[in-house]
């Protein structure tokens, strides 16, 4: 598991946007990177620049996965019949604690993997507590009878900061959630722009 707690603001810094869309977000006071030398003039990115930047928001978003991981991912998402990076955002959004996050369970993508982590999440009615647990159309995915009175799952219920999108079913009293379909890169609320084009791109020349 790979843990950030304070340091996921870096990612922000980093990419100089605020990917999460969180009112938070460092960026929104200083679009310089972090450390001592983020306030320095940038140059222009080469196209290996532009390309490892859009595969490291993409990574960062979905709570910053190891390389290993982000790899196997695309590596499968190649293999399926169809647009790679298509298919590489619907793998991306079929892992639970995406779908932890984008049902407003918990307020952020770093909070969902360890919430599901800790065993507060059940999928059809068993237990998972596998982060990278990828969800089925039609599978239900509920917060456990005893962890519905956290007060991290109350504030992000509540939280105006997101929307749910359509293809995910809610229902926030019963705090459940259907995964109704494998979602378009349309589909997906990013809060900046996402390029899984770039990514691909990345990965066929490296």
């Amino acid at each position: 598991m790979t843990k950030r707690t304070s340091a996921k603001y870096k990612i922000d810094r980093r990419m100089g946007e605020n990917i999460w869309g969180r009112a938070k977000s460092p960026v929104n006071r200083r679009e310089y990177g972090p450390g001592q030398h983020g306030q320095r003039r940038k140059g222009k990115l080469s196209d290996f620049g532009i390309q490892l930047r859009a595969k490291q928001k993409l990574k960062g978003h979905y709570g910053d996965l190891t390389e290993k991981q982000f790899r196997r991912i695309y590596a499968e998402a190649e293999r399926v019949k169809g647009d790679t990076g298509e298919n590489l955002i619907g793998l991306l959004e079929r892992r639970l604690d995406a779908l932890v996050y984008r049902a407003k369970f918990v307020p952020t993508v770093f909070a969902a993997r360890q919430f599901v982590n800790h065993g507060h999440v059940l999928v059809n009615g068993k237990k998972v507590n596998i982060p990278s647990y990828r969800l089925k159309e039609g599978d239900v995915v509920e917060v456990r009878e005893k962890s519905k009175q956290m007060a991290l799952v109350l504030e992000a219920v509540q939280s105006p900061e997101r929307d749910v999108p359509d293809y995910i079913e809610v229902d926030h009293n019963k705090l459940t959630a259907k995964f109704v379909r494998t979602p378009a890169l349309s589909d997906v609320p990013f809060a900046v722009q996402m390029e899984p084009n770039l990514v691909v791109e990345f990965y066929a020349k490296n």
